[in-house]
């Protein structure tokens, strides 16, 4: 097969249509059509349905999709690979962790990594769904649970604790709880049915003191935790959070101290095949120096 004529039906396949992947590829429309037909002339099969919504790949097309994305990927690992200079870190850096933490946390401290390697070109990629690393989807990522594939080498980062937090004008507006069987007076913030925390009972506070029969009622539930902390925030009710979030907001107030509710470790993670690349390496130092020198 025609090596390029694989680059771009995977850029189509990809985009969704000609147009688009003509956009990426800059080329028309009309010349990656004539390379996607002479494609599927040649294996003699059809790679797209063609309807007026645009493209939607045929199974023959699916698997070839799947075989041409591994090996692009394949062949992006080796290039960053043997273009790296092993004196002076350099090339694209695509990082991948939660919304949450993303945003509230490594935004904040990503310009002093960038100052400091200018050669390197970083993305963060924030999603609270799991990207794969090993096709290359990130080079990095920082998780809140210990991964699971095999292939990945992984360094404990951190542990976070989750406290009790509410923000100074929902305090002087309700009051502060001085104990926990207060908090069934006090509107409080929650995941919701659909989030999927990083660790189970992270909606203690429903339950915290109370009887086995009971449970209070929140005034609002939220799918993820940036939520959470951006409805505490604004002072509509009382939330758990993790430590992190507290030391990034300079309006939120610890209450109940002494009720602190599940850990949780975050790892950072990378691909086997970056073992030995400067990139990774450097950006692992800087985030333990950060975390060592600005503990929570």
């Amino acid at each position: 097969m025609d090596w390029d004529k694989l680059r771009i039906f995977h850029a189509v396949a990809e985009a969704g249509s000609f147009t688009h992947a003509g956009d990426t590829l800059n080329l028309s429309q009309s010349a990656v059509s004539r390379q996607i037909a002479t494609l599927e002339e040649s294996l003699n099969v059809a790679l797209f349905h063609r309807h007026a919504r645009g493209l939607k790949m045929t199974e023959q097309g699916e698997l070839l999709y799947r075989t041409a994305h591994d090996v692009f990927a394949q062949l992006a690992m080796a290039e960053a690979q043997m273009t790296e200079n092993r004196e002076k870190p350099q090339g694209v850096l695509k990082i991948n962790t939660t919304i949450a933490f993303g945003t509230v946390w490594l935004t904040s401290r990503i310009n002093a990594f960038v100052e400091r390697y200018p050669d390197i070109e970083v993305s963060l990629v924030l999603a609270d769904n799991e990207l794969d690393l090993s096709m290359r989807e990130a080079d990095a990522a920082i998780r809140m649970t210990p991964p699971t594939q095999s292939d990945l080498i992984r360094r404990q980062l951190m542990t976070m604790r989750y406290h009790v937090y509410a923000a100074p004008e929902y305090l002087k507006r309700y009051g502060m709880p001085t104990s926990v069987r207060q908090l069934d007076d006090h509107r409080l913030i929650v995941y919701g049915e659909d989030a999927r925390p990083p660790t189970e009972n992270l909606n203690w506070l429903l339950t915290e003191g109370v009887s086995r029969d009971r449970k209070r009622k929140p005034v609002l539930q939220v799918s993820n935790i940036y939520g959470i902390f951006r409805a505490v925030q604004s002072g509509l009710g009382i939330g758990a959070l993790p430590d992190y979030m507290s030391q990034e907001a300079d309006n939120l107030v610890e209450i109940l101290p002494e009720c602190r509710g599940p850990s949780i470790t975050a790892y950072f993670v990378y691909p086997e095949e970056l073992r030995d690349s400067m990139r990774i390496a450097v950006l692992r130092d800087f985030l333990l120096n950060q975390l060592k020198t600005n503990p929570f």
